[in-house]
């Protein structure tokens, strides 16, 4: 069986935090779907770097069981995702699957949107840690945070703990 990763995708995400991840899952043996709202859509990063959708959400969701996690990189994407109840609902579904789901930077948003941050010790970016609190989250000031199947780091300087963290999550899981 091929293993799968979903990366969430909207307009303003932060570079790194989308290819890196990419990049390291595809080295690892993962195929690596990037979910936007629409297959074959184009958003751009925060610097206008494209991301084309090889993925819709509605396909997404009808085959999230395929997954074996996702990652939700930061920029402001997420603040866009949260609006959208698919991507949210992908979410909660992941999670609720117990499967992997990691967030960097604002991507923490999902995590309160979909309410999976309530009990969870987690990181992120300082501007959304009172949002991860009022979300029932226990915030803490590190590199990267496991906590049962959520991974969460904060920055792009905190990538290769994050891609190694997720990798060892995963890798546990096989």
């Amino acid at each position: 069986m091929k293993r799968k990763m979903a990366i969430l995708v909207d307009d303003l995400y932060e570079n790194l935090e989308l290819w890196y991840p990419a990049l390291r899952l595809r080295e690892a043996g993962f195929d690596v779907d990037i979910v936007g709202a629409e297959e074959g859509a184009v958003y751009k990063s925060k610097e206008g770097y494209p991301a084309k959708a090889t993925v819709g959400m509605k396909e997404a969701l009808e085959k999230a069981h395929e997954y074996q996690g996702l990652v939700i990189p930061g920029g402001y994407a997420p603040d866009k995702m949260r609006r959208r109840p698919e991507m949210v609902q992908l979410v909660k579904t992941i999670f609720d699957e117990g499967k992997l789901v990691a967030t960097i930077c604002h991507g923490g948003w999902m995590l309160a949107e979909a309410d999976v941050a309530r009990g969870k010790t987690l990181t992120c970016v300082p501007a959304i840690k009172t949002d991860l609190i009022n979300a029932g989250a226990r915030y803490v000031d590190e590199e990267v945070v496991v906590d049962g199947n959520l991974v969460t780091s904060r920055t792009p300087a905190d990538l290769p703990a994050f891609l190694k963290a997720i990798l060892q999550h995963l890798e546990a899981r096989v």
